[in-house]
């Protein structure tokens, strides 16, 4: 199954293991995925003498990873190939200690203060782009917190499981029996929402205020950009962000970055990280910036959502922007039961199935197309009176024989049953006059909104939330700059966000050099 040239690789990676890890498969004699599950295993045994399989007959199909003879707690209901293969081969390096995805000693103590037993229960598709960094997340929650257990769930081969919960979107999770999330997260998003859940002894410490010559807040393409450029001035520099990488981690297939004639949004991730891994930058992940003030001196102070402050002349803001929504009666209830954001996550449950999506830009015309192979109908809804995606998706839109369109239409509301989605209302926003759509499902793709909102008392932002800069991407306050999506400058693209931040970075340089940034 797997190829001799990831093996090498494998053999490379898993040289450094200390511990012996068991992968313990619990499969039925007559499970139709049991000879490509003892496969997969096998494979990855061969690459490391720490590494061996034991098959046991039982009802169902699952792999638990074993420690030193011990259960980790976690368990894979699901042959892990495709994207949840790199789930497993992390877990098993977070629980020798080994990964850059092993958080710092803040968040480590915030994991192990979780209060009671956690039993998760993540239900995932292999196709699904979002769900590693989930299953991810909480394994490493599982391999620091003894009283954490978590089953990591394929819906493809749980049919009857899914079907009993209504799960229509992934990744779902749940804690306790209870639901607990739906959709892409980062650790700390998570850990915060488990600490609500099941309370915590967790205390902030109060640590001296950290001090910086530029504080980057945002991990994307624009807050790499300009972290590398700051530090290679022989800055004292610090990112601080809920993940490296930001919204591009999301992004499938990267053809337009110039030099680099494709990659994903993950490999990009990884190979920012790995750049700015390259200097000594101070990298405080999983974290948000939860109030920014001016203090009298003109020095940026900065409380993150652990209670940490960073003190600096220069602040830099690269936080991106996030999927909008459109605020209607039934959206919110019904997200992960009918309601969805990322059409090649998602796109599988509806199979023969009817959906609508909203928003006639390049996204919701390229979501429409990719759920047309899936699909049995595919209705696209768009506010203005014409479509704004490119022409040759317009063109394909309408070749497509089980694409319907309609223009001016306001979305009134998502109707469901209380269980999941049944409909959509809308308004022609010509004639007035009201329609329902029976649906099953709602994709909307709606374009994104500016992650301005701590910043946005201190500096200026327009209607859309953007902040407002200059051709140096500097801000109305001495020593601000915002580069990337969350700036008013045009066209959301990586090649322009890196641009961005390394002129945020040059510019906060140059206004050092001239004493500007404390005004």
């Amino acid at each position: 199954m797997l190829e001799q040239s990831v093996k090498n690789q494998l053999k490379d990676v898993f040289k450094v293991l200390k511990s012996e890890y068991t992968l313990q498969a619990k499969v039925n004699s007559e499970h139709t995925s049991k000879a490509e599950l003892v496969e997969l295993l096998e494979d990855l045994a061969s690459c490391s003498e720490k590494i061996n399989v034991r098959v046991e007959d039982a009802k169902g199909l699952s792999v638990t990873i074993l420690k030193d003879g011990k259960s980790s707690n976690i368990i894979f209901r699901a042959v892990p190939t495709g994207h949840e293969f790199s789930s497993l081969l992390t877990a098993i390096l977070n629980l020798d200690g080994i990964g850059k995805n092993l958080p710092d000693e803040t968040l480590t103590k915030r994991i192990q203060n979780l209060q009671g037993k956690l039993e998760f229960k993540s239900y995932i598709s292999l196709t699904c782009t979002n769900c590693p960094e989930v299953v991810k997340a909480i394994n490493v929650m599982t391999a620091l917190n003894p009283n954490i257990t978590h089953e990591i769930i394929d819906g493809s081969i749980n049919k009857e499981e899914v079907n009993a919960l209504n799960v229509q979107a992934v990744p779902t999770v749940y804690l306790n029996g209870k639901h607990f999330h739906t959709g892409r997260a980062v650790l700390g998003e998570l850990l915060d929402k488990a600490e609500k859940d099941t309370g915590t002894i967790f205390k902030v410490e109060n640590a001296e205020t950290k001090e910086y010559d530029v504080v980057v807040v945002g991990g994307g393409p624009a807050g790499a950009s300009a972290a590398i450029y700051s530090v290679r001035k022989g800055l004292k520099v610090a990112i601080v962000a809920e993940t490296i990488g930001g919204q591009v981690k999301e992004t499938v297939s990267i053809e337009n970055l110039i030099s680099v004639p494709t990659t994903t949004g993950k490999d990009l991730s990884n190979n920012l990280l790995t750049h700015i891994k390259d200097y000594p930058v101070d990298v405080y992940e999983n974290r948000r910036v939860a109030e920014a003030i001016v203090d009298e001196q003109g020095y940026k102070v900065l409380t993150t959502s652990f209670g940490e402050k960073f003190k600096t002349p220069a602040v830099i803001i690269a936080t991106g922007a996030s999927w909008r929504t459109l605020g209607v009666p039934g959206e919110k209830q019904y997200i992960g039961s009918g309601v969805a954001f990322c059409a090649h996550c998602d796109g599988p449950f509806y199979k023969d199935k009817k959906v609508v999506v909203i928003g006639g830009g390049n996204s919701g015309l390229e979501a429409a197309i990719d759920l047309s192979a899936i699909a049995s109908e595919v209705v696209v809804l768009e506010f203005l009176d014409e479509f704004k995606g490119d022409q040759v998706l317009q063109d394909k839109i309408k070749e497509t024989p089980n694409i319907s369109t309609h223009t001016s239409a306001q979305t009134l509301s998502v109707e469901g049953d209380g269980n999941k989605v049944v409909a959509l209302k809308y308004k022609d926003r010509n004639t007035e006059e009201e329609h329902e759509i029976a649906t099953d499902g709602v994709f909307i793709q709606i374009g994104l909104s500016a992650n301005s909102g701590v910043f946005a008392d201190l500096v200026e932002t327009n209607r859309a939330r953007e902040i407002v800069v200059d051709s140096h991407c500097r801000t109305n306050r001495a020593g601000i700059y915002a580069a990337g999506d969350v700036s008013v400058v045009p066209y959301k693209q990586i090649i322009i966000a890196m641009g961005e931040g390394a002129k945020a970075a040059l510019s906060a340089f140059d206004d050092k050099i001239k004493g500007k940034l404390l005004g």
